[in-house]
């Protein structure tokens, strides 16, 4: 069974940094896809940023030059720095993985329990 444990949200002012970590366990196949969404009140979940198993990265265009996602396959873990924060980065951020098969033929995505993050301005 593949869990997914964050860490790293808490409460900041304007301006300020925190750093989000999240730990794959349990995968006997290919983590593909590590990524970080966030949801809001009110609004829907939506990409943060993504980092694929070659490294490559996108980010949602109101997170470019101030967040950076990262990952450490020898370790199935996936981070978020966030820097520069905004009161409107509040919302509660969700650690996303997608897991290939252990044949490859298919893929299975499972999501973190969610951490608060908190921008007071």
């Amino acid at each position: 069974q593949v869990q997914l444990v964050e860490s790293g949200g808490g409460l900041v002012q304007a301006g300020g940094s925190l750093r989000l970590s999240c730990a794959a366990s349990g995968s006997r196949s290919t983590i593909k896809t590590m990524a970080w969404y966030r949801q809001a009140p009110g609004k829907q979940r939506e990409l943060v940023a993504g980092v694929a198993t070659d490294g490559s990265t996108n980010y949602a265009d109101s997170v470019k030059g101030r967040f950076t996602c990262s990952r450490d396959n020898s370790k199935n873990t996936v981070s978020l720095q966030m820097n520069s924060l905004k009161p409107e980065d509040t919302a509660v951020y969700y650690c996303y993985v997608i897991i290939s098969s252990v044949d490859g033929s298919t893929a299975f995505q499972y999501w973190g329990q969610g951490t608060q993050v908190t921008v007071s301005s």
